[in-house]
């Protein structure tokens, strides 16, 4: 990873703020904050379902949770629109783009490796973890690089046929004994797993990077329409119905299953539909609306993504989240304090020290980038 010193570009504040909401939603998780509020809520009640929200869904079915990893994709799409656009009015050759996005995606590979380590033997085969959002946003990048110069109608074919070609994949690839459809742990993804790994029954596939490729080359298709009209929610509000509508129609019937896990193609239509929604929203609240009170909070934190994400998660994960807890230990007893509610205090102290972090760097105009 490097990182530069440039003055931050002007441009949409509703895609920074987004970018940053999504950022803030992770690393709160990381701080393990709702699975303290789980605990506090008792089972059964309102409280409990709201919270259920914050964690993904088992298999079938679609969950608040299971929406932060499709709008990630979707953000970088969107970003990467701006960045090639740019890129290509300097007059940089295709080449050298070319290489840049080799460069940053192996970069994606490589950090996505090293954030899932989990045991020593990391290294080995069938202990390899190649399903983190950054390992799949390496190949999702790609592709929706070699697909930037095409005309926005031969994109989407691009998009439905990824699509189609899941859905030839996970219904009739035949290997008896083994591929069961949409199985947990035994559709052709895990065969794929066991083929490439050796590893069996994984719940999430390392071949999800294909299906979700769908959600980063829409953002794509979102980033050059923003820039083509003036009034983007007359087609991102009924693009965004279109698709929910589509793909809770494919479960309903049972033609296929809403399934986060495998990245189904219902899961990635009704998904991707909630992130045109949720663009939408943001563009009128913030862009059309002028309502932009509080958003540096978010924008601090969405203008240093991948380095927070890679912090909060590799060091917060497996270091800092711990030693809060254990520097603030003695405030549980002095205060009074039930040791969930202590531990909710510690999740939001860690969060705020990662947020003041990232406003260190803003405040000095350093931007990590891969």
């Amino acid at each position: 990873m490097s990182h530069i010193t440039i003055t931050p570009t002007k441009r949409l504040l509703s895609l920074d703020f987004m970018r940053g909401l999504i950022m803030v939603l992770l690393a709160l998780e990381s701080t393990e904050l709702y699975v303290y509020l789980l605990h506090l809520c008792q089972k059964g009640s309102f409280a409990a379902s709201l919270m259920a929200q914050f964690f993904h869904n088992d298999w079938r079915g679609i969950h608040f949770w299971d929406l932060i990893q499709p709008a990630f994709m979707f953000m970088a799409g969107i970003a990467m629109t701006y960045s090639l656009t740019r890129q290509k009015e300097q007059g940089m050759p295709w080449n050298d783009r070319f290489l840049k996005i080799l460069k940053r995606s192996a970069l994606l590979l490589c950090w996505g490796i090293i954030k899932r380590i989990h045991s020593p033997d990391w290294l080995s085969l069938n202990a390899l973890d190649v399903t983190d959002i950054l390992t799949q946003l390496a190949f999702t990048t790609i592709i929706a690089f070699l697909l930037f110069d095409f005309k926005i109608k031969y994109q989407l074919l691009a998009a439905i046929g990824i699509l189609v070609f899941t859905e030839f994949l996970y219904r009739f690839w035949n290997i008896p004994g083994y591929v069961e459809g949409f199985s947990d742990g035994r559709n052709i993804g895990s065969y794929i797993d066991y083929l490439l790994f050796q590893q069996e029954g994984n719940h999430y596939v390392f071949i999800n990077w294909l299906p979700t490729a769908v959600h980063t080359l829409a953002g794509v298709i979102v980033g050059k329409l923003f820039m083509q009209y003036k009034t983007p929610l007359t087609w991102l509000l009924p693009a965004g119905l279109a698709l929910v509508l589509t793909g809770y129609a494919l479960d309903f019937f049972e033609i296929t299953l809403i399934i986060k896990p495998i990245a189904s193609s219902s899961f990635v239509l009704v998904s991707l539909g909630f992130c045109c929604w949720m663009v939408a929203l943001c563009y009128w609240w913030i862009d059309l609306r002028k309502h932009q009170k509080g958003l540096l909070f978010f924008q601090v934190v969405g203008m240093n993504s991948i380095f927070i994400y890679l912090f909060f998660e590799i060091v917060g994960r497996n270091w800092f989240n711990g030693y809060v807890i254990m520097v603030f230990n003695p405030m549980e007893t002095l205060l009074g304090l039930s040791h969930n509610w202590f531990l909710v205090i510690a999740a939001l102290t860690t969060f705020a020290a990662e947020w003041g972090i990232c406003y260190f760097l803003y405040r000095k105009k350093i931007f990590f980038k891969l």
